[in-house]
């Protein structure tokens, strides 16, 4: 064989091994992800969540912060109450909004392993509901004596006695002095709430209503229930239908379409605030009585409860929970000092607002189908 021949031999088995080489390079790189932004996470889990902590779970600052501490998180959404529902299996936590449903996903977690001790519920963050109007809905309620505001007029108190006893005589905004000159304040009179029986807020405007219709007591059987249930049936069905998440009715009430008396978490409020996003005309009404919703994990897996404690304990983790318009438990300063510009809209120590007790899970949910006429009328 020739010089050449050999040199040109040698050249093309040269670039043989350069290119498998190179091809073992981005296989590598394919198989390690390849992206350095990825950061340390290491665990993947799955949860389904309530609609108004998506945005805290999509925030890229959370998916950093996570990510940091090992964990990669993706979820799915669905009304509080409708989690009972779906199959747990795939599943590594369950974030509802409040303590009832998590019990009953507890249970059925328990069922399902035969560990009484598993699942232990934690609590990172709550928030109260409040009412949210549109200016001129706001100082109709406060001419007739349904409401108070602050000296802005951006925020101020619903009288829940004042505002069931216009509910149960089916008063319309056209009887309220006022309302003359807004098209907008037309028929019955109601707040917007969600479906009872799927959605945790709307079942706990329930139990705040019922509290109060029922002179301060909280219910806690079928005949505590039935006391209630023809004012309860009226403030949800003269909504006609109702969302399953609160989510979507605040969007909808910020874009300017819908009721002009929306039910949401304060936290949807903050978190507006806090982006510095337009508020237009919103104002803040703080019912008198009122129902914190804690916001409650419910874990399935040792990655689920490993979760929930980070959510729980890790500093920046908390002080995004704040950006995002939650309360942490166990620790008012932190709300309070991040909402201190903001006070214009915020009651941040919740003064004059009184917490109803919340009935138990099963009376809860009789009370929701009995409001929605699905549940015994017996």
């Amino acid at each position: 064989m020739g010089f050449r021949e050999h040199a040109a031999r040698v050249r093309r088995i040269l670039g043989i091994v350069l290119a498998v080489l190179l091809l073992g390079g981005v296989a590598a790189v394919l198989v390690t992800g390849g992206d350095k932004d990825t950061g340390t996470a290491t665990k993947t889990v799955r949860g389904v969540i309530g609609s108004e902590k998506a945005e805290f779970f999509a925030d890229p600052q959370v998916v950093k912060a996570l990510a940091a501490k090992g964990f990669t998180v993706n979820t799915e959404t669905s009304g509080s109450w409708d989690m009972e529902e779906l199959p747990l299996d795939g599943y590594d936590f369950a974030f509802p909004s409040s303590k009832g449903p998590a019990d009953e996903l507890r249970a059925k977690a328990q069922a399902k392993t035969k560990d009484k001790a598993a699942s232990a519920p934690l609590r990172p963050f709550y928030s109260p509901l409040v009412v949210v109007a549109h200016s001129a809905a706001a100082q109709v309620l406060a001419g007739n004596g349904l409401a108070t505001l602050g000296p802005r007029g951006t925020n101020g108190t619903l009288k829940m006695d004042a505002y069931l006893a216009a509910a149960r005589a089916d008063r319309t905004w056209q009887q309220l002095k006022g309302s003359n000159g807004h098209a907008e304040l037309s028929g019955t009179l109601f707040i917007t709430s969600t479906d009872p029986v799927a959605s945790n807020s709307g079942a706990l405007y329930l139990a705040a209503a019922s509290y109060v219709a029922d002179g301060g007591r909280v219910a806690g059987d079928k005949a505590a229930v039935a006391r209630t249930a023809p004012l309860m049936r009226k403030l949800v069905q003269v909504q006609g239908a109702q969302q399953s998440g609160s989510d979507a009715p605040f969007r909808d009430f910020v874009s300017g379409v819908g009721n002009p008396l929306v039910l949401v978490y304060e936290s949807q409020v903050a978190a507006q605030l806090l982006a510095g996003r337009p508020m237009g005309d919103l104002v803040v009404l703080y019912p008198d009585t009122t129902v914190n919703s804690d916001h409650t994990l419910v874990p399935l897996t040792e990655n689920g409860r490993k979760l929930g404690e980070l959510l729980s304990t890790d500093p920046e983790l908390r002080k995004l929970a704040v950006r995002h318009g939650f309360r942490p438990q166990g620790a008012a300063s932190e709300f309070t000092a991040a909402t201190d510009g903001h006070t214009e809209y915020l009651n941040q120590t919740l003064t004059g607002v009184r917490q109803a007790p919340v009935p138990t899970s099963k009376v809860l949910h009789e009370m929701a189908l009995r409001a929605r006429d699905q549940g015994d009328t017996a």
